[in-house]
């Protein structure tokens, strides 16, 4: 278990506080299956009032960034870049490319570190909720009404008592090949989709 930890980058002016995921976030199962076989976990986090979560093999760290430098001619949803402990990566802030409007950073404002591939990419997100465990048969592939759109970042579906999670498929939500289609679908539209499954 990593301790949390303070950070002060002087040279950046970058203060980054980062977090084991665990000790933050509680625990939530999802099961069926006795023997708890073919069980995968993810970590929940919200935009907007819909909660989305990523397989929590493919994140390094969650943290705080109180500053991220500004790079021209880049997307709207591209941040900037930020020093990781010496790595310059990317911030992408996810309400921005789903096409919701920018909403100040405040208190459980969160960047989830993933990787992706050789990448590491910071995501910026309204907060991080829990650590799902669900097991295979409770997730429910993405209808062809979602993905026939262009959302094949969209792994499937996940029920917690009333609340819809969708899993997103990290390397193909952050191709950088693919970022401008992902952009161009809107939340709202999305969100019916997922009612109507």
């Amino acid at each position: 278990m990593i301790d949390v930890t303070v950070i002060g980058l002087l040279a950046s002016q970058l203060m980054l506080i980062s977090y084991p995921i665990e000790p933050i976030v509680k625990t939530t199962s999802v099961v069926t299956d006795n023997l708890a076989k073919n069980v995968a976990q993810f970590v929940a986090f919200r935009i907007e009032n819909q909660t989305y979560a990523f397989r929590i093999e493919q994140i390094q760290e969650i943290v705080i960034l109180s500053q991220v430098t500004k790079t021209p001619q880049v997307p709207d949803y591209v941040e900037g870049v930020a020093n990781l402990r010496g790595s310059i990566i990317p911030v992408i802030n996810l309400r921005k490319l789903f096409g919701l409007e920018p909403k100040p950073t405040d208190v459980d404002t969160r960047t989830i570190v993933v990787n992706v591939g050789k990448r590491t990419i910071g995501c910026t997100v309204d907060t991080v909720t829990q650590v799902v465990r669900i097991g295979q048969d409770a997730i429910h592939a993405a209808p062809d009404t979602v993905t026939g759109h262009g959302a094949s970042y969209i792994s499937g579906f996940a029920r917690i008592q009333e609340q819809l999670i969708v899993l997103l498929e990290v390397e193909e939500l952050l191709d950088p090949q693919k970022l401008e289609q992902v952009s161009r679908i809107s939340l709202p539209d999305l969100s019916r989709s997922t009612t109507q499954k």
